[in-house]
C-alpha cells in the first residue's frame, strides 16, 4: 500500500546579527540564505510515497510486536513476552506490517525488518490456562469495577467466562505514522483467516465475541467523573489513536474507558496534544458480537476507501 508523507524541512539557522558590516558584503549572502530558504519551503509540501507490505507472523517479528504491546498496555502487570510468542505460534492468524523492500543503494537496511504494525486475534477461552490471559482479564475486570456499575461488571465477568461463547482479543496495533487506510484490507484478511481456522478446526477458530482495548484520549481540562454510575463518555468526546476502532465502539454492547495517565510516558505512550491542548491518554474496553463484524467491516469501506 503506497501512502503520501509529508516530509519535514530541515531547521533554519538562527538569523545572524545585524551589524557594522555593509550592506554590499551582506548581499550577496542574503540572495544565497533566500534561495535556500525558499528551497527549504518547497520541501515542506513535498509528499513521499511510503510502501507498506502485509507478510505473516514469524519469529523475526517478536521484538517489534512485543513493543508495540508494551504500548498498548503500558504499565499494566501483562506478560507481554508470553503474549507475542503465543500469538507467533499461532500465526495461522494474523499479519505484520512492515515497509516495502527499498533500493539496494538505501542506507536504511538495518529498518528492513521493522514492524511498523500488526494485527491478530487471541482466543481467551481457549488460552484461559495462560498467565496472560489471566492478567488481561484481570486487568479489564478491575478496571471496570472501577469505572462501571456492578451490573455492568457482572455482564463483563459473564462473557469473559462463559466457555461455550468464546471470546477474542482483536489485537490490532500500529504505529501513529501508519494511515489509517491500512486497516481494512489488514481486518479483511484476518476475518478470512478466522473463518478458515473455524473449517479447519484450527486454534482461534469461532468467536462469539470479540474484546477490543483501544487507544482513546479525551480534553484533560474535561472534568471526567469517577462515580459509579455515571455513563460513559459520549463518543464525540473520545478521540482513537486507531480511528477504525471508533466503528467497533459503535456496535459494542459493552464499553466502558479507564484512565493511564499515570502510567503514560513519552517511551511508551507519548504525550499527546491537539491544537496546544492537552489530551489525557485512556484505554477504552469495548465488546463487540461476532455477528456484528461484517456491519463494520462495511463501514470500515465506505469510511476508509477513499
Amino acid at each position: 500500500m503506497a501512502t503520501p508523507a509529508k516530509r519535514r524541512a530541515p531547521p533554519r539557522p538562527p538569523a545572524g546579527d545585524s551589524g557594522s558590516e555593509s550592506e554590499s558584503e551582506s548581499e550577496p549572502e542574503s540572495s544565497e540564505s533566500g534561495s535556500e530558504e525558499e528551497e527549504e519551503d518547497e520541501t515542506i509540501d513535498e509528499e513521499v510515497n511510503i510502501e507498506f507490505e502485509a507478510h505473516s507472523i514469524s519469529d523475526n517479528d517478536y521484538n517489534g510486536i512485543k513493543k508495540l504491546l508494551q504500548q498498548l498496555f503500558l504499565k499494566a502487570p501483562v506478560n507481554t513476552a508470553e503474549l507475542t510468542d503465543i500469538l507467533i505460534q499461532q500465526n495461522h492468524i494474523g499479519s505484520i506490517i512492515k515497509q516495502a523492500e527499498v533500493q539496494e543503494d538505501s542506507d536504511d537496511d538495518e529498518d528492513d525488518d521493522e514492524v511498523f504494525g500488526f494485527i491478530s486475534c487471541l482466543n481467551l477461552t481457549e488460552r484461559k490456562d495462560t498467565q496472560c490471559v489471566e492478567q488481561i482479564k484481570e486487568l479489564i475486570l478491575s478496571r471496570c469495577e472501577k469505572s462501571c456499575e456492578q451490573h455492568v461488571l457482572e455482564q463483563l465477568n459473564k462473557l469473559l467466562n462463559d466457555s461455550t461463547k468464546p471470546v477474542g482479543l482483536l489485537l490490532s496495533e500500529r504505529f501513529i505514522n501508519v494511515p489509517p487506510q491500512i486497516a481494512l484490507p489488514m481486518h479483511q484478511q484476518l476475518q478470512k483467516e478466522l473463518s478458515e481456522a473455524q473449517r479447519t478446526n484450527k486454534p482461534c477458530g469461532k468467536c462469539h465475541y470479540y474484546l477490543l482495548i483501544g487507544k482513546t484520549f479525551t480534553e484533560a481540562t474535561k472534568s471526567n467523573s469517577k462515580k459509579k454510575g455515571e455513563r460513559d463518555q459520549q463518543k464525540e468526546e473520545l478521540m482513537f489513536a486507531n480511528a477504525e476502532e471508533e466503528f467497533f465502539y459503535e456496535k459494542a454492547l459493552l464499553k466502558f474507558n479507564y484512565s493511564v495517565q499515570e502510567e503514560s510516558d513519552t517511551c511508551l505512550g507519548g504525550r499527546w496534544s491537539f491544537d496546544d491542548v492537552p489530551m489525557k491518554p485512556l484505554r477504552t474496553v469495548m465488546i463487540v458480537p461476532a455477528d456484528g463484524i461484517h456491519a463494520i467491516m462495511d463501514k470500515l469501506k465506505d469510511y476508509l476507501s477513499v
